[in-house]
């Protein structure tokens, strides 16, 4: 399940498997889609993110 993170006035939408993080929702679940299905990021997905939170 994404994880919604906010910051400041800003949200974010987190895949929860790589924790790359996302303005869009949709992106933060086709990201954690693949992820747990082939256990890789896509390129194509990952080129939409923003950052990646710090732990």
């Amino acid at each position: 399940m994404v994880k919604e993170v906010k910051s400041g006035d800003r949200v974010f939408y987190t895949c929860e498997v790589c924790n790359l993080a996302y303005e869009e929702r949709v992106w933060a679940e086709r990201c954690e889609e693949f992820c747990s299905a082939y256990n890789a990021c896509s390129l194509e997905i990952t080129s939409h993110a923003i950052r990646k939170p710090e732990d």
